[in-house]
């Protein structure tokens, strides 16, 4: 397990899992683990029915004493648990092991909720990750009013996950099948969330892709969320994760592009295939690239193929 600085980048494809899972230590930890699973969510809120409650939080006691008694593994994932309130959170914050998370996933985040979770006695290790899934997130200012509160704890925030669904059931809308979460009105809404918050140093996570069925569709969006400067997605089948992970890798040209903005001898303006660069305007964008590359490798001739829907 990671136990130095975490970044956003480095979660990658965000494995959703319900705490009532009786398998939560194969699936995150032993033999059944998702290959190249970099992050996981425990989940306690909308993926837990209320009467299901007491076995969801047995298990993930069971979890946590199992996690605190083993010495943990460079491949294993970063670890999160989503609990359903800040009154929740307090009380898993006093489970044996606990201490071995990342961090939390902080559900339906805005300005009114955020005190009571920040006012906790987290460990210094653990870090946040506020959701933003309900009408508040529609609004400008109160999106003002939430990233104000989260400057003043920058350090504690690991990234805001845009979640897609709940936004969309705010405006009591659902996805179009075979569409991206751009192609609608959740689309605007993500190009707002972007710009309120990454501009003040605030990493993003893209939202599900529910139709975890259609990978043509996925790759589509994963595209789109890089667009975007969104670079870890959340999943909710394992399937999707390796499909995130190619999509994630860039290209060789987009590789080479970046190593000449970010070389010391660069000129202030150059070309590069008739394309103008600028390391003063390009080198964060560049910078992000190479890290893309760093962790989820440069894409082939077909990964590229395949992730444009043109491979034959």
């Amino acid at each position: 397990m990671n136990h130095g600085p975490v970044t956003a980048l480095e979660l990658g494809a965000t494995l959703y899992l319900p705490a009532t899972r009786a398998d939560l230590v194969e699936v995150l930890l032993g033999n059944r683990r998702v290959a190249g699973l970099r992050s996981a969510v425990i989940c306690l809120e909308d993926a837990v029915r209320e009467s299901d409650l007491p076995l969801a939080m047995s298990r993930l006691a069971a979890f946590l004493r199992t996690l605190g008694n083993r010495e943990g593994g460079p491949a294993e994932p970063l670890l999160f648990v989503r609990p359903r309130d800040a009154a929740m959170l307090g009380h898993i914050l006093c489970m044996p092991g606990v201490e071995r998370l990342t961090g939390f996933v902080v559900p339906k985040a805005h300005a009114e909720s955020m005190p009571a979770y920040l006012a906790l006695p987290l460990h210094d290790r653990h870090r946040l990750m506020p959701t933003l899934e309900t009408r508040e997130s529609l609004d400008p200012q109160e999106i003002r009013r939430l990233r104000d509160q989260l400057l003043a704890v920058q350090d504690r925030i690991l990234a805001l996950r845009i979640g897609g669904n709940d936004l969309l059931r705010a405006m009591g809308l659902r996805r179009t099948p075979g569409r991206t979460a751009y192609d609608g009105p959740l689309g605007g809404v993500i190009a707002m969330l972007v710009t309120s918050f990454v501009p003040w140093g605030f990493a993003m996570s893209a939202p599900v892709l529910e139709q975890f069925g259609d990978t043509d569709l996925l790759r589509a969006e994963i595209a789109r969320d890089i667009e975007h400067g969104l670079f870890t997605k959340t999943a909710i089948h394992p399937d999707q994760v390796a499909v995130i992970h190619a999509a994630l890798a860039p290209c060789e040209r987009q590789v080479a592009e970046a190593r000449l903005i970010l070389a010391d001898n660069a000129p202030a303006v150059f070309a590069c295939d008739g394309v103008m660069c600028e390391p003063a305007t390009h080198a964060a964008w560049a910078e992000r690239l190479l890290g893309r590359a760093a962790l989820f490798g440069v894409a082939d001739a077909h990964s590229l193929r395949l992730i444009a829907g043109t491979d034959q």
